[in-house]
């Protein structure tokens, strides 16, 4: 009988980790090949992971809640193969990559140790009951030792202690020894352990006065903070302005959108134009669709652009458009409708925000007439568009200046200025405006 690692699977370009949110089997089940094995999430996206062989799962290394490096052996399955020896765990399997949470605004980190099993590391010293590594991550920030452990009422399977429960405990321990004073609290936490730990200086806030309510970020909202926060931190931010009239192409949109969709059964919106013009612009300032790797700048072949979409949550997501410059206006409009209503409906799959080279955002959405982008890592510029306004403007004819009322928008440009320095940055977005300029409103559909 042989073993088979099942390892953390690449699910994008720029991720090294995945959470796992549930096993779908257990020890000692029988899985068939393809069928889905457990459900993870990664950069917004929750993927379901089929198995690779037919078998029996044997060993699970990590549990839910587990941050697990990709490439890592999260499980093993033993199959009725001959004349195989088993596989032998990689150091990804024996050595669990550290976790790292947020815990009432506190960073909490731990590992698991390698000279342990992995059964034997997720359960601490003295105890028969199973915790995660989250759990227990917390558990250390927090303080609390094994016997208070134990006494936690869990509400996962077989009475497992989630995070959720842990957390709640935190927070019914702080309100309890603060209820007096009616107000907001910050109370250090201490120590019930015997041992020679020192006391924590973390604090918990809470709203006993009903002042202030407190909500706890969700699996996305934290995924794009880090995001965003590791994106400030690695480009030098620069943005540049334009303002661009772009009453040709709101009059040829205007006029076409019903035929548009009669032929075609698809409903055009500014959007695929604007992509198209952003190609376009790509294609005459290729160095706009690079990364940056160390002291290497990746110039991309493909052109791949992403374009931010709010998901019913709330928060935000980019599916990318993929080969954007081998697509009609029609293909792109295709394009652009199928990925908004996967994203409506939470049906995006990995590869549909994977891959993106370029990014746009349409912050005239909700009627803001421009806005300051952060760039979506690894790239290097995100272009935001605004909301067309009419405006008197003064234009040039063979009769001299007159003042008309014009579509206007605001377009800006946030840019890398590691790579692309002001030049580049501003000649880029002046292109795209003047596309933008220059539609031809005698285009067919």
């Amino acid at each position: 009988m042989a073993q088979i690692e099942v390892k953390m699977p690449k699910m994008g370009e720029s991720i090294t980790e995945a959470t796992i949110i549930q096993w779908s089997k257990q020890v000692g089940d029988s899985v068939a090949y393809e069928e889905t094995l457990l459900e993870i999430a990664t950069d917004k996206v929750d993927s379901e992971i089929p198995s690779p062989v037919e078998g029996v799962l044997s060993k699970i290394l990590f549990e839910a809640d587990a941050v697990v490096e990709v490439g890592s052996v999260i499980a093993l399955i033993s199959t009725e193969a001959v004349g195989e020896s088993p596989a032998k765990p990689t150091a990804a399997a024996t050595i669990a990559p550290p976790v790292e949470e947020k815990v009432n605004g506190t960073l909490a980190h731990t590992a698991v140790s390698a000279s342990t099993s992995v059964e034997k590391a997720a359960r601490p010293s003295n105890s028969k009951r199973f915790y995660t590594p989250l759990v227990r991550s917390i558990a250390t920030a927090e303080n609390i030792d094994i016997q208070t452990l134990d006494q936690i009422q869990g509400t996962g399977n077989n009475n497992r202690v989630t995070k959720k429960d842990i957390l709640a405990f935190v927070t019914n321990k702080g309100t309890a020894n603060s209820i007096a004073t009616g107000t907001i609290v910050n109370k250090p936490v201490q120590t019930t352990s015997n041992t020679s730990t020192k006391p924590s200086t973390q604090t918990v806030a809470q709203s006993i006065s009903g002042e202030v309510e407190i909500i706890e970020m969700d699996r996305t909202r934290r995924l794009i903070a880090d995001h965003m926060v590791r994106s400030k931190q690695t480009s030098a931010h620069v943005t540049s302005f334009i303002e661009a009239d772009v009453t040709n192409m709101v009059n040829w949109r205007n006029s076409v959108k019903g035929s548009f969709k009669e032929k075609h059964q698809e409903n055009i919106t500014f959007t695929p134009i604007f992509i198209e013009a952003v190609v376009k612009a790509i294609q005459d300032f290729p160095l706009i669709n690079v990364s940056v790797e160390g002291n290497n700048i990746l110039l991309k072949k493909a052109i791949n652009i992403g374009m931010a979409t709010a998901l019913p949550s709330g928060n935000l997501i980019v599916p990318v458009i993929k080969n954007a410059d081998q697509l009609s206006l029609l293909g792109l409009t295709k394009g652009v409708n199928a990925l908004a209503q996967k994203a409506r409906a939470n049906q995006l799959k990995p590869q549909d925000i994977q891959g993106g080279t370029f990014t746009l955002t349409n912050v005239g959405t909700f009627g803001n007439v421009m806005g300051t982008p952060i760039i979506n890592q690894p790239q290097v510029a995100i272009l935001s568009v605004g909301a067309i306004r009419k405006k008197p403007a003064v234009l040039e004819t063979e009769y001299g200046d007159v003042i008309a009322i014009r579509q206007m928008m605001f377009l800006s440009l946030s840019y890398d200025h590691r790579v692309v320095d002001g030049m580049l940055g501003g000649s880029f977005l002046r292109r795209v405006g003047d596309y933008l300029e220059q539609f031809d409103v005698a285009r067919k559909v």
